[in-house]
């Protein structure tokens, strides 16, 4: 992630960007910050996810959404892609050029180099303050591993998930996802250079 420039920008100004550029761009704290591309096995793990997600919710009131949908974090003002977002029941979503979500109760983020300390950092204090999020993946590419945080009365608890034979319940949603799938055809190696 890169910021176009040290200025503060205002929401308004962040609308007029975005309406008129094809690249997306997040809105943190007053700064605009393009998102970049990403590695092949960070988009094989998002494929991989949005397809075990859908399978397992097809026939109840659940949506999976794909990077393209922004989620706005109305505690700070800002806006925010993650890899994966699933809403169950009712979504809310404000409408506009780009559409917003504003009620998931499962977030995913593959994590890369450039974004790793961000998606710890500030955008999980952000996804904190929905109160429709239950849970929160953090997903590594160059290994077989999961972080997840579930929201409980005192907080938010840790618990980690690691290798190809392991599966993660999600308890948000009533599924799993096997480890296995959600890292089929990533080669670590490659993850690894």
């Amino acid at each position: 992630m890169v910021a176009l420039s040290k200025k503060k920008w205002t929401v308004e100004e962040y609308f007029e960007l975005v309406q008129t550029r094809e690249e997306r761009y997040e809105f943190v704290s007053g700064e605009i910050y393009m998102m970049s591309g990403a590695s092949e096995e960070h988009n094989l793990i998002v494929a991989n996810l949005i397809f075990a997600l859908r399978a397992q919710l097809r026939g109840r009131s659940c949506k999976v959404y794909p990077s393209d949908m922004q989620v706005h974090i109305a505690a700070f003002g800002d806006y925010h892609y993650p890899d994966v977002s699933v809403v169950c029941g009712q979504a809310e979503i404000v409408h506009s050029k780009h559409d917003m979500l504003l009620n998931p109760s499962l977030i995913i983020e593959v994590l890369s180099p450039s974004t790793e300390q961000y998606d710890r950092g500030k955008k999980f204090e952000n996804y904190r303050t929905l109160e429709s999020l239950q849970e929160y993946l953090l997903i590594a590419q160059n290994r077989a591993y999961i972080e997840r945080y579930v929201r409980h009365e005192a907080g938010w608890l840790f618990t980690e998930t690691k290798g190809l034979e392991a599966v993660l319940k999600l308890t948000s949603l009533g599924c799993t996802l096997a480890l296995s799938e959600v890292y089929e055809l990533v080669d670590f190696e490659e993850a690894n250079p």
